[in-house]
């Protein structure tokens, strides 16, 4: 006596990202409402690209670091992989795969990426390095900052917590008893 045991096959759901419906992937990957693509394929690079030995999104060493830029930038802008994806119109996975260094874009991908985070591509190919002098020099550049910065750093976390509590505080118009 032969029994068959039925497959049951994992249906995957997907949000439309122009109309927001929740469905099952469809089998021509058009949305069931608005007919746009359900998630436009990962572009493949046209020309191999060479591949070091150390994974680059966590090498520590000086050089082009663009999985670092990549997340530092999307972070700093407060965009998720999936906004970011959707202003260039590519899968999260995509840009999840660049971020961690498993895939290296392209030319027109590092251009996409530059002007969907609204910067120059100049910023990406910049070291990790560089781009943090830089913040620290632009946050530097207020007087405020500049004088507390060196009581900041010799204050525990609690105090430093209680500090930026009433600093809060004070930007928001509230004022605490003493």
């Amino acid at each position: 006596m032969a029994t068959t045991l039925a497959t049951v096959e994992a249906r995957e759901v997907l949000r439309c990202e122009h109309c927001s419906l929740v469905q099952f992937r469809t089998s021509n990957s058009l949305c069931r409402r608005c007919h746009k693509p359900l998630e436009i394929e990962e572009p493949e690079p046209l020309v191999p690209q060479l591949v070091t030995e150390s994974n680059p999104a966590t090498s520590g060493g000086s050089g082009l670091d663009v999985a670092r830029a990549v997340r530092d930038i999307r972070r700093s802008r407060k965009l998720s992989q999936r906004q970011l994806a959707g202003r260039m119109q590519v899968p999260r996975t995509y840009i999840s795969k660049i971020e961690n260094g498993k895939a290296v874009p392209t030319l027109s991908s590092l251009q996409r990426l530059a002007t969907a985070l609204e910067i120059d591509i100049c910023d990406l190919l910049r070291d990790a390095r560089s781009r943090q002098h830089e913040e620290a020099t632009a946050i530097l550049a207020d007087p405020f900052l500049k004088e507390i910065a060196p009581y900041v750093s010799r204050m525990d976390a609690y105090q430093r917590s209680i500090f930026l509590n009433q600093v809060r505080d004070m930007a928001m118009g509230r004022r605490r008893l003493a």
